[in-house]
């Protein structure tokens, strides 16, 4: 979903104490394995903020949309995702131990939803965040690949722009593909009225 930064300030490996003092505050980078990642802003991001938002309030659950909230798994060092979209349940910030003075998710149970929308490094999303995600137990994960950049073991031949939707069953991802005019179907949100070209296409 982003392309690795390329600063001085990086000569090694950063710890997440250091990631936090160098890009704590800005909400434009990420940490995966002790590198930073720059990530890129598109509107598929807040075109899916924007429909999921109207699916919360209708449900009038205690949720709410969270862009680019920093998620430090307890589980994995040296790493800090900043997923696209969030989807938080209020309820379990009480659980959160570093919520109330950093606003830094640590738990898979606080989050009902994450999407990711993919650019130049998209082996994080379709791999690691795959993996680690499903690890955390957070139910849903759309996989947002407007420009069909995916290897094709994902996305397929020719690449097109895909939608993947992964549902966690029994601790791992079932992923279902959506394109063009298919109508895409969310667990989380199934009153959510949407073709994959809908979501795919604010990106361009």
């Amino acid at each position: 979903m982003t392309t690795a930064i390329n600063q001085p300030i990086q000569q090694k490996p950063l710890s997440f104490d250091e990631f936090i003092a160098f890009y704590g505050g800005d909400n434009r980078y990420e940490l995966i394995d002790g590198e930073v990642f720059d990530l890129e802003p598109t509107e598929v991001a807040a075109f899916i903020t924007a429909k999921i938002c109207v699916q919360i309030d209708a449900t009038g659950l205690p949720w709410f949309v969270l862009q680019r909230g920093l998620l430090r798994p307890s589980n994995i060092g040296m790493t800090a995702f900043r997923p696209d979209v969030a989807v938080v349940d209020r309820d379990e910030l009480t659980k959160e131990p570093l919520w109330s003075d950093q606003s830094i998710l640590t738990l898979g149970s606080s989050i009902k939803f994450v999407a990711e929308v993919v650019s130049s490094n998209w082996q994080n999303d379709y791999a690691r965040k795959v993996e680690d995600y499903a690890v955390l137990g957070i139910p849903e994960y759309w996989i947002a690949d407007y420009a069909g950049s995916g290897g094709t073991r994902h996305i397929g031949k020719p690449k097109q722009p895909t939608l993947s939707i992964c549902t966690l069953v029994d601790g791992e991802y079932e992923i279902q593909q959506f394109r063009g005019h298919q109508t895409i179907v969310s667990l989380t949100f199934p009153n959510l009225k949407l073709t994959a070209e809908q979501v795919l296409r604010a990106g361009r």
